[in-house]
Order: structure tokens, then C-alpha cells, then sequence
């Protein structure tokens, strides 16, 4: 599936970013022009069943992979994704060839996850997403609002289906990690350096770590940009 996808920039090199669940390329807003000012031309996407592309039949993070794949610039720069969005940029990077990666609190190891729940949230208020999300600035409350119209819920059966935690990898790349992380937990992050990854987490910040402290989150590319 050719993806709908958003940019910044216009710099010499490339960097793509790629979204986690229930969101879309908005959820980049306040990261993604500062990126951009250091010489990168910006390309994020929406996955299938987000933004506006279109919806799937079926939802696999192979599936999604394979969009990326479909849409996305070859061997970019660098690739930053997040959650979900990570397990299929994860998929994708031995073709797609990317210089470096960046994977934030990236799902890719299943646990238990009440989907029913994930999927009722495609009808949070705006109230209620300001109430779970107090680190959130309004304008990124407002953007996932308007994010969860366009969402397929359908597309949460893509936890179910993820591909654990790679044996090594194919490209220089750092984990950045909420605090504390869910997804990979402190001997899942020891296993991975162990693997070959860098890991470093943003003191205080939840899963979304890039809207829950944008500054903690760019810091933590340091290097990396």
C-alpha cells in the first residue's frame, strides 16, 4: 500500500519517521522541524489505517513494513520511529537500507494488552486525552484528537503479531527509552546492547517521548542527528 506521508525541510539528506498506533505523521509536529534544521529533508508517513492513508484488509507489522518499503525514499540517512511503527520500520530495514536508526520505546515484544480497551479509545474526548496525556501541549492534544477520526481501530490486531526483540542489527541504531519503559523492560535493554544497540532512556517521559518531553527526546539524539 502507497502510504500518505507529510515532510519538512528541504536539506541534502534524508530522514524518515514512522508513527506508533492510534496516531499519525501529526504526532511529529514538535520534533520533526527541529530534525529538519540540521540539514534534512523530513518524510514522515501515515500507516495504514491512520491519517490518511487507507485502511487494510489485514494488519501485520510485515504488512506495514512493506508500505514502508512501498513508499518510502530508499536508503535514507536515518529513520526514527516509535512503538508500533518501530516493529515495522524494524521489518523493513534490511531492504530499506536505512544509515542509522532511531526506535523509541519500540514495540516489539508482545505482552499482555487488553485490545478491546485500545480500540474504545479511537472515541476519547479531547477532555480525556488532555487527562491521560498532562505532559501533552494542547496542540498535540488537539492533533491525536483529529488523529483518532481518521484511525481504523481494527489495526490493534497488529500487536498480536510482533516480532520480538532482533537477534542483531542490520544498521547502526539507538533504543531511546521512556522512563520507566514498558515495552523493554531493564533486561530486555541489557540483552540488546549486548546485540549491538545503543540504549538510553529520557528521564521522566512516558512512551510517547517525543510529545511527553520533545527537548529530553532531541537531547537524547545527540550523535544521532
Amino acid at each position: 500500500m502507497r502510504l500518505a506521508t507529510r515532510a519538512w525541510g528541504n536539506g541534502p539528506r534524508t530522514a524518515v519517521l514512522v508513527h506508533g498506533i492510534m496516531t499519525d505523521s501529526r504526532t511529529w509536529n514538535r520534533v520533526a522541524p527541529a530534525v529538519a534544521d540540521h540539514g534534512y529533508r523530513v518524510v514522515a508517513v501515515d500507516l495504514r489505517g491512520h491519517g490518511a492513508s487507507d485502511h487494510g484488509e489485514t494488519y501485520t507489522p510485515d504488512l506495514m513494513a512493506a508500505d514502508l518499503l512501498e513508499t518510502l525514499p530508499p536508503a535514507p540517512d536515518l529513520a526514527i520511529s516509535h512503538s508500533l511503527g518501530s516493529a515495522a520500520l524494524l521489518l523493513a530495514m534490511p531492504r530499506l537500507r536505512c544509515a542509522r536508526a532511531v526506535h523509541c520505546d519500540p514495540a516489539w515484544v508482545s505482552r499482555p494488552r487488553d485490545l478491546a480497551a485500545l480500540r474504545a479509545g479511537k472515541h476519547a474526548t479531547w477532555q480525556e486525552l488532555r487527562a491521560a496525556h498532562p505532559r501533552w501541549h494542547d496542540d498535540d492534544i488537539t492533533a491525536e484528537h483529529r488523529a483518532l477520526a481518521t484511525w481504523d481501530p481494527s489495526s490493534v490486531s497488529a500487536l498480536v503479531h510482533l516480532p520480538g526483540l532482533p537477534a542483531a542489527s542490520v544498521a547502526p541504531s539507538l533504543v531511546l527509552l521512556a522512563d520507566p519503559s514498558e515495552r523493554i523492560p531493564p533486561a530486555s535493554a541489557v540483552t540488546l546492547r549486548r546485540r549491538g544497540y545503543d540504549t538510553r532512556t529520557v528521564d521522566g517521559a512516558g512512551h510517547t517521548v517525543h510529545r511527553d518531553d520533545p527537548v529530553g527526546f532531541l537531547d537524547g539524539l545527540s550523535g544521532w542527528l
